[in-house]
């Protein structure tokens, strides 16, 4: 079975969607989606979930994401990036009398945890219609504001009315917003120019594979899947005897008596919100969730 994680290092261009296209084509499985999009522009850490992984989605999805953005000061636009521009082989705007000291100041005010309006154009469902679409058709949006929550934000560098900045922050977050929003506060006008994904949860850069390899190899690229067994590092992990293996596969709680090795580590276990349940030999079984009474029960069981 074809089951797993596949980072594609996603190049600028194609849309999120796109990508999961031209992955199932190439390793011929249907059963692929991804965890979070990437906008056209961006680039960078696209994790896809393949075959059973993709139950694990909603788990994989929820962590910390990192960017390098580029934001360009002197005016914004109704997507909130440079998109437009850039396919119409337009100039940057002149850059406006700004120094760094300015844009760090700024800055200042969007760390930590607050409500960031999305932008216009996105995903953001209103009426069970993507806004983007809405957006297309002069139709007034503005999706409801959402909390979100920066725990990095650093200005990397300044010059020409183009600055770096460096940004980690909850699922859901629009470093789009983010651009538009520092160009409103410091009275300029600011737009995504470039954005680079660097981290997604627990995936890296260092474990992409661009686009275009994956094709060129074509269905051998299977063998770069992450195997489950090496998801969710940071839910515990119970190793289960021969009884709890076969009581979660058919979606039964289990207990003390039923895990390997149990001790401290059943003890753990018990305290965390989810739980990998592990066969002996190391396969990831299910994710469970603690029960009254000292029990472990399975919510996703991977068989």
């Amino acid at each position: 079975m074809l089951d797993g994680v596949l980072v594609i290092d996603k190049p600028s261009g194609p849309t999120s969607h796109d990508v999961v296209a031209r992955v199932r084509r190439t390793l011929q499985e249907k059963r692929i989606g991804h965890t979070g999009t990437l906008d056209p522009l961006a680039t960078g850490v696209l994790p896809l979930v393949v075959g059973r992984a993709t139950r694990l989605a909603s788990f994989l999805s929820s962590g910390q994401k990192s960017y390098e953005a580029q934001i360009r000061f002197g005016s914004a636009t109704a997507s909130y990036d440079a998109a437009e521009r850039l396919a119409a082989g337009e100039p940057p705007p002149p850059a406006p009398d700004l120094v760094a000291e300015q844009i760090e100041k700024a800055l200042q005010a969007f760390g930590g945890t607050y409500l960031q309006a999305p932008p216009s154009y996105s995903a953001k469902k209103i009426g069970g219609v993507a806004a983007h679409r809405l957006a297309r058709r002069d139709t007034p949006v503005q999706p409801e504001p959402v909390t979100v929550t920066v725990s990095e934000l650093e200005l990397g560098g300044y010059q020409d009315g183009l600055a770096l900045v460096k940004v980690t922050a909850t699922a859901g977050f629009y470093v789009r917003s983010l651009a538009h929003d520092l160009g409103a506060r410091l009275g300029c006008g600011a737009h995504l120019e470039g954005l680079r994904r660097v981290r997604a949860g627990t995936f890296t850069l260092a474990d992409a594979v661009p686009l275009d390899t994956v094709e060129s190899e074509g269905p051998a690229a299977r063998l770069r899947l992450l195997p489950l067994e090496t998801l969710l590092p940071d839910f515990p992990a119970v190793r289960l005897n021969d009884r709890g293996e076969r009581r979660v596969s058919h979606g039964n709680s289990v207990s003390f008596e039923d895990v390997e090795s149990a001790g401290d580590q059943f003890v753990v276990a018990s305290e965390h919100p989810h739980v990998r349940l592990m066969t002996a030999a190391g396969t990831l079984l299910a994710i469970g969730q603690p029960g009254p009474g000292g029990i472990l029960r399975p919510t996703i069981v991977l068989v």
